[in-house]
């Protein structure tokens, strides 16, 4: 097994130039996998955790639907908003400026070959991050993050997830609001939810927080909760 993740801050990175560099190292990923089926071999698959920053996008995975979606293709380039159609699945999120998408491009068989496992994993992290804050972050039942004041009418959620995964390698990830305009939020159902709010880091602390010492507990969390180690 092989607990080492190749590190990259990519910083402010648009949304489609941000895939191709997923899908590379995870298609990367694969064809390794694929010539050690095939020549009985045991070459050592890498595991990659990128940080970036993406300018106003709006994303749909898989299976999401377009309705909630509530702007026009007009009016989002009026607001010099993108929208891509995603692989990963969940359905729709914002990302933008003040934000931490965070992309774990992982072989699971170096850490769990549990898909439920690997997101719980993921929400942990996040969890303990904001805990360092002084938040109490929490589970939904059948709604994938990480929310506040869950099971009360002010619960809101903090934190988005949507992977994909294929022959146990993953890629998308995690969007950490930190000093998010959550304005933005306005012009989708977030993740498909009715009647529930989004909410970040600097709205709950009432305060702007910096960015990178966010990154460094997610990183620290990050490393201590799969157990593996961070690497340039």
């Amino acid at each position: 097994m092989n607990k080492k993740l190749i590190f990259k801050q990519l910083g402010v990175v648009d949304y489609a130039q941000a895939f191709e560099i997923q899908t590379n190292f995870f298609n990367d990923i694969l064809a390794i996998k694929s010539s050690n089926l095939k020549e009985n071999s045991r070459a050592i698959t890498p595991n990659y955790l990128l940080f970036v920053e993406h300018p106003h996008v709006y994303t749909l995975g898989k299976s999401g639907d377009i309705n909630n979606l509530l702007l026009s293709k007009e009016q989002l380039e009026k607001r010099g908003i993108s929208f891509h159609q995603s692989n990963r699945g969940g359905d729709i999120t914002y990302h933008g400026p003040g934000q931490l998408v965070g992309y774990p491009i992982l072989d699971l068989t170096n850490f769990t070959s549990d898909i439920h496992e690997y997101m719980r994993i993921l929400e942990e992290v996040i969890i303990a991050t904001i805990a360092e804050y002084g938040l109490k972050g929490a589970r939904s039942e059948g709604e994938t993050g990480v929310w506040l004041d869950v099971g009360t009418p002010f619960a809101r959620k903090i934190c988005a997830l949507g992977v994909k995964t294929s022959r146990w390698v993953t890629m998308h990830g995690f969007a950490l609001n930190i000093n998010t305009d959550l304005g933005y939020f306005d012009h989708i159902i977030p993740c498909g939810i009715r009647g529930k709010a989004v909410t970040s880091l600097a709205s709950e602390l009432g305060k702007h927080i910096d960015n990178y010492e966010v990154e460094i507990k997610v990183k620290k969390h990050f490393e201590h909760l799969f157990g593996a180690e961070l690497v340039d």
